[in-house]
Order: C-alpha cells, then sequence, then structure tokens
C-alpha cells in the first residue's frame, strides 16, 4: 500500500467561518513525488480548498474523458437544486424560513424543480440536455463525518475488506498507458480515490511541473539523463516511477502551459477551480490520452451565514462553480464534450432545516450534477424521497439513489467499462437511465 500524507485543509475560511462542527482531521493522501525515487521533482501548492487529479491510458480507448468534480466539505443540494411544486417547496420553505430562494427567483427546470438563481450559466447547457441533475444521492449508511465518509465515498466499496480506491480499480482494469496515467492537478499528492497499486503523477499544474534545480534547458537535460542513468538498472518497483515522472516532464514541457488560450469566446474564473478545468481542456485538446480527471472544489461546509438567493457564502460558491462548468464545456464545444462526462460528488448532504446561525449542519442526500454530450440532460433523474416530516431521514434529505449507481452507469455507457462489480462490489443492478 502508498503512504499517507495529511491533506490541507477544505475551508480556506475558516478562520473567518468557524464550522461549529468538532475538527475535521486531515485527509489520507499517497504522495506520488515523494515516493518517486526521483529526488528534485516538485509541483506547486493550489489553494487550500482545490485539487486535481488525472488518469491517462496509451492503449487505444474510445470512451469518454470522465471528470469526476467532488465538492468537499458537504455541499447543499437543496440550494442548488429547489423542490419547486407546490407541496415540495411550501414544506422546503417551511424549513428554511430565513435562507430559503423566493419561488419567483429560481430559474424553473421542470414542473418540480428549480435552479438557484447563481447557475444561470448552466441553464443552456441544461436547454441543450447536456446538463441534469440526480437528486437524493447517498452512500449506503449515513455518515455526517467529513472523513470518515470522505474515505467512505472515495473507497466505494461498503461491506468488503477492498481498501483500494475507486478509481484506481477502474485503472486497473485497464493497460498500463502513459506517463500521465493517472495525474493529480493542483497538489503533489492524490486523493485516496487513487489509493492501490496503480500509479499516478501529481503536479500543482502544466506551467509549474518542472525538476527543481533544472532552471534551463541545459540543465534539464543534465538531470534527465543522469536520473534516467540511476534508474536504468534499478528493480521496476523503483525505476518506474522515476521514469514515468521524467517522461511526464517532457510531455508537459510541449504544452501550452499558462500562455492557453480558451477556444470559442469561454472565460475561465480566474480561480483555483477554473484554471484546474482550464488544465484538463488543454489537456484534452492535446491529444495526451486523459481517461480520467477528478477536481477537488471545497468550502461548502455553510454551518453559518450561508447567504441569501443573491448574495452571500452560497451565492458566491455557486457562482464561481457554475461559472467554471460553463467554460469548461464552451471552451471543448459540443463536439468536444461528446467525447467528455463530468460528475460532481460530496461527502453527505445538509440538514433539511436551517440552524440558528443562517446555515445548515451536516446532513445525508445530496444532488450530483452531470455535464457532458453523452449525458440525458434537461432532467433531475432518480427517486425523489419528498421534504415532508415523515421522508426525513433523523432531519435529513433522504439519500434513496446510490452515487456508485451513477458513477457505475457513467462508466458502463460512457467509458467502456465491461465490469463494474470489480470496482463497485455488492453494487446493485438498478441504472437511472441517466446517459445515453
Amino acid at each position: 500500500m502508498s503512504m499517507t500524507k495529511p491533506r490541507p485543509t477544505l475551508d480556506a475560511q475558516a478562520a473567518l467561518k468557524p464550522c461549529g462542527c468538532p475538527h475535521m482531521p486531515a485527509l489520507s493522501r499517497r504522495n506520488f513525488l515523494k515516493s518517486l525515487g526521483a529526488a528534485g521533482i516538485v509541483a506547486g501548492i493550489a489553494g487550500e480548498d482545490m485539487f486535481t487529479k488525472m488518469a491517462f491510458a496509451a492503449t487505444p480507448y474510445t470512451g469518454d474523458v470522465l471528470v469526476v468534480l467532488s465538492l468537499r466539505g458537504g455541499f447543499d443540494g437543496l440550494s442548488a437544486i429547489v423542490p419547486a411544486s407546490a407541496v415540495d417547496y411550501n414544506d422546503y420553505a417551511n424549513l428554511r424560513p430565513n435562507i430559503k430562494i423566493p419561488l419567483g427567483s429560481l430559474l424553473p427546470l421542470n414542473p418540480q424543480f428549480g435552479m438557484h438563481p447563481a447557475m444561470a450559466p448552466l441553464k443552456p447547457f441544461w436547454d441543450a440536455h447536456t446538463f441534469g441533475v440526480v437528486h437524493a444521492v447517498g452512500m449506503e449508511q449515513p455518515n455526517r463525518s467529513h472523513f470518515d465518509a470522505m474515505e467512505e465515498m472515495e473507497r466505494a466499496a461498503p461491506g468488503s475488506s477492498l481498501r483500494t480506491g475507486w478509481i484506481d480499480r477502474v485503472m486497473g482494469l485497464r493497460d498500463r498507458g502513459t506517463a500521465f496515467q493517472a495525474t493529480q492537478m493542483g497538489s503533489n499528492t492524490a486523493a485516496s480515490a487513487f489509493l492501490g497499486p496503480n500509479p499516478e503523477l501529481a503536479m500543482y499544474n502544466i506551467s509549474s511541473f518542472r525538476l527543481s534545480g533544472a532552471w534551463n534547458d541545459t540543465e534539464k537535460a543534465h538531470w534527465d539523463t543522469a536520473l534516467r542513468s540511476l534508474n536504468g538498472s534499478a528493480p521496476a518497483s523503483v525505476s518506474d516511477p522515476s521514469v514515468t515522472a521524467l517522461d511526464a516532464l517532457a510531455k508537459a514541457a510541449s504544452l501550452p502551459g499558462s500562455s492557453y488560450v480558451a477556444s470559442n469566446g469561454a472565460s475561465y474564473p480566474h480561480t483555483g477551480l477554473g484554471n484546474a478545468l482550464s488544465n484538463i481542456a488543454q489537456l484534452i485538446k492535446n491529444d495526451t490520452g486523459l481517461q480520467v480527471a477528478a477536481v477537488d472544489y471545497g468550502d461548502w461546509d455553510m454551518h453559518v451565514d450561508l447567504g441569501q438567493f443573491n448574495s452571500g457564502w452560497m451565492f458566491d460558491h455557486l457562482t464561481e462553480l457554475s461559472g467554471s462548468l460553463a467554460a469548461f464545456a464552451t471552451d471543448l464545444g459540443p463536439a468536444g464534450m461528446n467525447k467528455v462526462t463530468l460528475a460532481t460528488l460530496t461527502e453527505f448532504g445538509r440538514r433539511a432545516e436551517e440552524n440558528g446561525s443562517g446555515g445548515v449542519d451536516h446532513g445525508y442526500g445530496q444532488a450530483v450534477f452531470l455535464l457532458g454530450g453523452g449525458i440525458k440532460g434537461g432532467q433531475v433523474h432518480g427517486a425523489w424521497p419528498g421534504l415532508a416530516h415523515n421522508n426525513l431521514v433523523d432531519g435529513d434529505l433522504n439519500g434513496v439513489n446510490d452515487y456508485r449507481v451513477v458513477l457505475a452507469e457513467l462508466l458502463e455507457k460512457r467509458c467502456e467499462a465491461s465490469s463494474v462489480a470489480t470496482v463497485f462490489p455488492g453494487i446493485d443492478a438498478t441504472r437511472y437511465n441517466i446517459a445515453n
């Protein structure tokens, strides 16, 4: 098994907006570059609440690039996708009298649901049927601990003895690929979804991925020659990570990096998330063989001062999230998005009822966003349990739709997976008809 190391805090605003919940333990991480064996290879550190991981393969692959966007901290799906039918909205408004979104301010999706007005950049993709939602999503057992829920979400093997991550198991079904077979962008460590025997590469971004101390092309060549020579007769377990990293450095040097210009008039927010998605688009367009990318965007732990429908913490975060996703889809264009599927995850949702501090505490059911040309968009998929008191689970939206089923269907229909039972042991045969 790989070594682990602490992860930076999820909540960049912790000093300004104290959580009020017990201190979150640091998340487990593998430090690929530390285990590399090639001294001096470094990557910058991203923000405190954004990480990106990617996976590549060299063998022919005709499936979609799967982008997994993890909304760390406990995303409140009920603020983003609001039940808007007469009965449901009345229940919602009674539960959230001070932070509810006025019915007339919602972006109408269908007779049953409306969308937060800050998510307006995604409405055209909803109308084009390339953006959809699965609501009331959860895990097998409700879990309100940030650390435990994240670990379980990324392991995705409840009731089994497996300790690998689900993305690592996906990659284990495929042949060993290029130097970028599994890469994290935005940090020099990889999430526990990648935990396992399959390698990953970590970098802050394409521009900053470099050999420490190699300040010009001559020095880079000297380092490359020396490191390849040192590892030439070493066992594969030692030499492979080193050579993989050197190959990745050479490839990254050929990419535009900070000089990248988005297509189709797309404008990414100048934020960690916007920059990460811009880097992913660059890698896709430069035919690097990207198969799986995972991006983390944190600071969703909104116990206090969540804000109103037109301002505040949730409004600002949804504005950044929606603008980044819309820019990504616009940059790639319809043809590019026909080979890309993006899904969001979070460790848990929030309580249905607001608290006394203008926020929402840890809950259960969450909302999953889906974006891509192969998505059956313009729909809210899955069963909807409602917000009536007797339908809640200990005051939470019931997570009646399994997040593993969402991922399994995407892998089957969009990513050429023929053995999701290996990735998700004990997976239910149910599917939500979310993709073509």
